[in-house]
């Protein structure tokens, strides 16, 4: 496609949106809401006549009659938004029939523009908020999805993907808006102590349940996937590829597109290369967060407690200018206060000597660009030699190889652990670092279920532990003490 071609799409596109800045909008949304009131009722071609009944029923404010709206149809179609064709069924006489009664519906593209225009007009902002409650749904999605491959079930397969690709692109897209939301808040300069002490509770409890699910729930999610790959992922595809009934793509490009989506979701639970996955940087994000709402927190209140505010000084500023004895005085509180000085007189020649005579007052000529530097300090501005570029690139490589060090010790540790176990030997210090993170990471996964805990796992670094109840105490041995497992036991092996 040419690049014409492009811009005449885009022109096209944009066009359906003419409705919402017309004169008449208001108009337009009426008659385009009564088309939708009559899409939930199946009903999708209208005549003027029957969208004039339909604001009659469900609009309280005055009506339009169907003459009124039979251009606002005509002009809705000329904009994309509708489609019209004819219907000669409605013709009772000779005269209506050559009067051509037309009906009309939505476009495909048109109903997207004017649900785009809905789903602005009803956008809450305040109503953003952490999906915390779709991480379990995910991780029995995922399980299901490994079942219902194992068992040849594609139409399971395609609902089941479907539904995991909807669910995660609405946690991304709900915690992108609430990371907005929250920093808009953030870095207003005019908070109301009253009302974000009300809500400053919630809002914390909601963000460390987020972050403390998160990181519960992504061992568990990452072995879910594993489990799903294993069940074979080239059968997976061309199951959802067959199941896919969208008709206007080829078979390949189906099985391409939800290629694209599962490494997408794979992206967001599974590490590649050491990189941080998605959830980590969520969670991340959280805690930074957090600290953010802690630190205006501390803000808010040392500004109750000390009883100043932006209104208090404002006020005692006000009062200091009604009770200064003489105007200099206030010209000079008012320079203190502001840091506004004299103005600058300046003298240069104007571009338009011919135009713009000599003896013109500055206050009746147009204005002239002028430069920051002779604003500034009342000096033309040179051209002065470019300052030097200092860089430290020693110290950079340095940092960068202690770094790449400290992450081939912590690999080479991840690996021997793999290789010769805990148990029967006396661990290093890389080694004992290595297994307490994979300590961490798999106590936090573990979820008491009918009054017991079974078996959880944890990985990094190439390695996974896993952690069993066991009938005896086990004892790790290492360089700076035993660390002691009461009836559990570890298993050390390497990441498949």
């Amino acid at each position: 496609m040419t690049e014409s071609a492009d811009s005449s799409v885009v022109d096209d596109r944009l066009r359906l949106f003419s409705f919402a800045t017309a004169e008449k909008r208001a108009d337009y949304l009426r008659v385009l809401r009564a088309f939708e009131h009559a899409r939930t009722g199946y009903v999708v071609l209208l005549h003027a006549g029957e969208v004039a009944e339909i604001l009659a029923r469900t609009d309280g404010g005055d009506t339009l009659t169907g003459l009124e709206i039979g251009p606002l149809l005509e002009q809705l179609h000329t904009w994309g938004v509708l489609e019209r064709s004819y219907d000669g069924t409605r013709a009772a006489t000779l005269a209506e029939y050559r009067n051509r009664h037309y009906v009309y519906q939505f476009g495909q593209v048109g109903y997207q523009a004017y649900r785009a225009v809905e789903d602005v007009l009803a956008a809450r902002p305040e109503d953003a908020s952490l999906s915390r409650l779709v991480l379990p749904e995910l991780l029995a999605d995922l399980e299901d999805l490994a079942a219902a491959n194992l068992a040849g079930d594609a139409d399971l397969v395609y609902r089941k993907l479907d539904r995991l690709d909807t669910a995660l692109n609405d946690m991304a897209t709900r915690a992108a808006h609430f990371y907005l939301s929250l920093g808009d808040l953030v870095r207003t300069t005019d908070v109301t102590p009253e009302s974000f002490l009300a809500h400053k509770d919630a809002l914390l409890s909601h963000m460390r349940e987020f972050s403390l699910d998160l990181a519960r729930f992504g061992p568990k999610l990452t072995a879910a996937i594993e489990r799903v790959d294993a069940t074979g992922l080239d059968t997976l595809l061309d199951r959802v590829a067959a199941s896919d009934e969208r008709v206007f793509l080829g078979r390949e490009e189906r099985r391409a597109d939800w290629a694209g989506r599962w490494t997408g979701l794979v992206h967001w639970f599974t590490s590649t290369d050491g990189e941080l996955t998605e959830s980590d940087r969520l969670r991340e994000g959280t805690m930074s967060a957090i600290a953010a709402v802690l630190s205006l927190l501390r803000r808010v209140t040392e500004t109750r407690k000390g009883g100043v505010s932006r209104e208090s000084q404002l006020r005692h500023l006000a009062g200091w200018f009604a009770s200064a004895p003489s105007e200099e005085s206030a010209h000079a509180l008012f320079g203190a206060v502001f840091g506004l000085g004299r103005p600058r007189h300046l003298s240069m020649v104007h571009p338009d000597d011919d135009i713009i005579p000599a003896t013109r007052s500055w206050w009746d000529a147009p204005p002239v660009e002028i430069s920051r530097t002779l604003a500034e300090t009342g000096r033309p501005p040179a051209a002065g030699a470019p300052a030097r570029v200092h860089r430290n690139d020693a110290g950079v490589r340095r940092l960068r190889e202690e770094q790449l060090g400290v992450q081939r010790r912590r690999a080479q540790a991840a690996r021997s652990l793999a290789e010769h176990g805990v148990y029967e030997r006396d661990l290093t210090n890389e080694e004992t670092d290595v297994l307490l993170g994979l300590l961490n990471a798999a106590l936090t996964a573990r979820v008491p279920v009918s009054g017991r805990v079974g078996s959880s796992t944890g990985s990094e670094g190439g390695v996974t532990l896993t952690l069993a109840p066991h009938e005896q105490s086990t004892v790790v041995r290492t360089e700076r003490g035993l660390l002691h497992l009461e009836r559990l036991s570890l298993t050390i092996g390497a990441r498949r």
